[in-house]
């Protein structure tokens, strides 16, 4: 009996061994979650029960924990490399295989999806192509592998405010290289279905009193019939200085520039917007000058927000919506089951994952150029060692002590 015992304390403090030895091998590994070995006494027990105190049987392992405590952040200079302060893990799928892991040492791989060091693609919601928006459905995040397409400009808007001191001219006098027909004139950088930059320009001429005309020109090219053909005639502004609509301005501060299809490009068609102008007593400016096209560009830089938000910064200026990380929480952590790599995957004990943005349903926010930390405390872990080393010896003497009882029963004669 005392054999078995004692080869169970043996076992025991060799698991104990095995799971100490585990943890500070890893206590430098991204992610990772300290074990702890849990012990419980054996005794026989007949079908009908014990009636009478009986010697244990020794010990067994009950289980193998792991601790979800949080780890220290480390910072680093890659934008991809995140964490999870706080609940959560990150969702991640190889060949249809999905597992789960707080090791967030992503990167591009070659096909542009946001990926972890071994190849399996990080899941996030997914944004909806017109509206940049996040939706609820959950998949992987891709960069733009190649070029970003351009997009020909369809929008334009200008405010500012048109000088009220000027003196009246005739639209019909108007050149475009003749300063003194007209009494302002700005311009805007326009791209066209191939994203080549274009330049279109716009002059104001106060025809009247509170009224304007607008002649446009894009690329040095009238776009309007003639020349000398307003784009937007008798432009109106209230005497307060503001854009007349209620007073017959109607939809006169809207206007469509357009320009025919020509050197391989599609037609031209920009939907201008100057409702925004006033006519103050004070000199021209232009306060904002906006619109919606812009030119092929190569991905430059990738940014991750506090709540997961992953946007791509090209090289024409753009910043896109590329996903946003789907973090998963557990009603029972402690049921997961560990597969290597820092990674889990779901079981019965630990419940089906649900999937919620960061900072949501009390999941952590996202740091970004960030690593989280093992969780391993190297002091406690030696002494847990010297404890582990100590259980062991001692049954291992017991053993001793059992064979030498045994020996001696055998020498009797």
């Amino acid at each position: 009996m005392a054999f078995t015992t004692a080869l169970s304390g043996v076992n025991a403090a060799q698991s104990d061994l095995d799971v100490i030895s585990n943890n500070i091998a890893n206590s430098s590994t991204t992610g990772f979650k300290t074990g702890r070995a849990e012990f419980g006494d054996v005794y026989a027990q007949s079908l009908l029960g014990t009636t009478t105190p009986t010697p244990g049987q020794g010990v067994k392992v009950t289980g193998i924990t792991q601790q979800f405590s949080q780890g220290d952040l480390e910072f680093t200079d890659n934008a991809l490399d995140v964490a999870i302060n706080g609940d959560g893990f990150f969702q991640v799928k190889d060949a249809g295989v999905v597992e789960y892991t707080r090791a967030g040492a992503f990167k591009i791989d070659k096909d542009g999806f946001v990926s972890t060091v071994s190849g399996a693609r990080v899941q996030g919601f997914q944004v909806d192509a017109t509206t940049g928006k996040v939706t609820g459905t959950v998949g992987d995040i891709q960069t733009q592998a190649t070029l970003l397409a351009p997009k020909a400009t369809t929008k334009a808007t200008f405010t500012g405010n048109l000088d009220a001191r000027d003196g009246n001219k005739t639209a019909g006098n108007f050149v475009a290289t003749d300063a003194s027909t007209y009494h302002a004139t700005t311009s805007m950088a326009v791209f066209d279905s191939q994203g080549n930059s274009r330049v279109l320009d716009l002059y104001f001429i106060k025809t009247a009193d509170n009224t304007f005309s607008v002649m446009s020109y894009l690329d040095g090219a009238t776009t309007t019939a003639g020349a000398t053909t307003p784009l937007i005639t008798g432009l109106p502004f209230s005497t307060a200085g503001a854009y007349d609509a209620a007073g017959g301005g109607g939809n006169k501060g809207l206007a469509t520039i357009t320009k025919g299809a020509a050197d391989g490009v599609a037609a031209i068609s920009i939907a201008l917007d100057i409702t925004g102008l006033t006519q103050f007593g004070s000199n021209f400016a232009i306060n904002t000058a906006t619109q919606d096209g812009y030119s092929a560009g190569q991905l430059s830089s990738i940014e991750v927000s506090d709540v997961g938000l992953v946007s791509a910064r090209y090289s024409n200026g753009i910043s896109s919506s590329l996903g946003q990380f789907a973090l998963a929480d557990f009603g029972n952590v402690n049921g997961l089951q560990p597969v290597g790599s820092t990674n889990w995957i779901e079981t019965f004990k630990s419940g089906q994952p649900v999937l919620n943005k960061a900072g949501d349903a009390n999941l952590g926010l996202i740091q970004g150029f960030a690593l989280e930390q093992s969780n391993v405390a190297i002091t406690q872990e030696l002494v847990d060692l010297i404890v582990a080393q100590r259980n062991f010896q001692a049954n291992a003497q017991v053993v001793q002590a059992e064979d030498a009882i045994t020996q001696t029963i055998i020498n009797m004669r």
